[in-house]
């Protein structure tokens, strides 16, 4: 049972939403006005009635007892999840006592609650019976053998294609544009290597993108030269090496570290999309372990992933870490509470030493943006044209990326700081720092700037 008596701040519902106008919406709605018939239930459900456009509420219900993070039931047609209406529900319940009172669901909600709890019991039942007969694993070494041998072509293709740009200047490849690189990101799918084609379709947006962008292309021309020769000699590597080279040309991997039993405290959520997939980062922090964890999940274009967790409250479940260097991406396997409030925090370091933690991570994966880190007792501080976060306590700062200091979130920052030290967790990488959460001073909620 989910710890009702601790109702969620409205930071923490919104950080669910699965864009900006749904955030917007979701506000919007959140006042008793616009509903009718809501109720709470001991078990952690929350449902009503939200007036539709066409004169006929839309029943909406949320089960906030799963321990995968809420789960979504609305009669309106969006395809996003969380939609409007179940944001603007789950912020009527975040507000005044009395707006969302206890009771008995109605009969449509107790139908979807019963049959989302009978598909768990299966779920549990089939784990508990062993997974059946495994595939023929000699029929899947020769599939592996096959897709390496179009890995391993399509590199050498890319190799000589990026020998052939630098060859004829970096003027040439601002002159053809983005179709010389989609036409090469075609080619890398062809070869099974979505994580090639990925990062080809990236040098597209860079030529002409502001000063400097010919040293940006150069560097990122670099690095897709180290993985090309990296991919033919990896079985020469260290382990943990090979295993990043197999994850960033895009092969699927397991999970193969031992579960690690915690309560993990939601440190950040956002999503990034492009035409064909939406793409949802999940930060963790494990209280016992002292471990920093990323989950990924994924919607289809269009479509919001399904995994959802309120920033700033914390669950107890286990987690996998997937092979590569610095094991960060995990799976999220058996969960044992639902998301609730929590004291915890992450503890925090110096600006400089974030830098030099980033340098450390280059070391065993050199394609590697950004690296999660907390900064402690850091202020906001205007630079020029620019943003940084100063040390409180220290003359030294990091940067904020560019896209960073373009979203609202700076201003909430700023706000929350109001020139006193704050707690800030983010992406530290070679664009500067991307701040994700923050905390003030002493006590107080996490406040998501994404």
């Amino acid at each position: 049972m989910t710890q009702q008596g601790v109702r969620w701040t409205a930071d923490q519902v919104l950080a669910l939403a699965p864009d900006a106008g749904s955030r917007k919406a979701g506000s919007e709605l959140g006042a008793a006005g616009h509903w009718s018939g809501t109720g709470r239930s001991d078990e952690g459900a929350v449902w009503g009635r939200c007036e539709g456009s066409g004169g006929v509420p839309y029943r909406t219900v949320v089960d906030l007892a799963d321990a995968a993070g809420p789960a979504y039931l609305c009669g309106c047609p969006s395809p996003k999840s969380p939609c409007e209406h179940a944001l603007g529900l789950l912020l009527l319940w975040a507000g005044e006592d009395g707006a969302v009172p206890w009771g008995q669901a109605p009969d449509w909600a107790e139908r979807w609650l019963e049959e989302r709890g009978r598909r768990a019991r299966e779920r549990r039942s089939a784990d508990g019976s062993g997974s059946g007969a495994s595939a023929d694993p000699e029929a899947a070494r020769r599939r592996a053998e096959r897709r390496a041998e179009r890995i391993t072509a399509g590199a050498a293709e890319l190799e000589q294609r990026l020998a052939d740009v630098l060859r004829g200047g970096l003027a040439t490849a601002e002159r053809a544009g983005s179709a010389l690189w989609e036409e090469t990101a075609a080619r890398m799918v062809d070869a099974q290597a979505p994580g090639l084609a990925t990062r080809v379709r990236e040098l597209g947006a860079i030529p002409a993108s502001g000063p400097g962008w010919p040293v940006r292309l150069l560097e990122e021309c670099a690095l897709l030269h180290l993985l090309t020769q990296a991919w033919p000699r990896r079985a020469l590597l260290p382990k943990e090496t090979a295993a990043t080279v197999r994850s960033r040309i895009g092969l699927p991997g397991s999970p193969d570290g031992p579960p690690v039993h915690d309560h993990w405290l939601v440190l950040a959520q956002y999503d990034t999309a492009d035409s064909r997939l939406t793409t949802r980062r999940i930060w963790l922090y494990g209280a016992e372990s002292d471990r920093t964890a990323l989950l990924l999940s994924y919607g289809a274009a269009g479509r919001a992933p399904e995994l959802a967790l309120p920033v700033g409250l914390a669950f107890e479940a286990e987690l996998s870490a997937y092979p590569g260097a610095g094991r960060l991406r995990a799976s999220l396997g058996e969960r044992f509470t639902a998301p609730a409030p929590t004291g915890i925090r992450p503890p925090g370091t110096s600006t400089e030493r974030a830098a030099a933690r980033y340098g450390e991570a280059l070391r065993e994966d050199p394609w590697l943006d950004s690296f999660p880190v907390t900064l402690d007792r850091v202020v906001p501080t205007p630079s020029e044209d620019a943003w940084q976060l100063a040390d409180a306590d220290g003359d030294t700062a990091l940067p904020l990326t560019a896209a960073a200091t373009a979203r609202p979130g700076l201003w909430r920052l700023a706000a929350l700081s109001g020139g006193a030290p704050v707690t800030v967790f983010g992406e530290c990488g070679h664009r500067g720092f991307t701040p994700l959460t923050a905390w003030p001073e002493g006590a107080g909620e996490a406040v998501p700037l994404c």
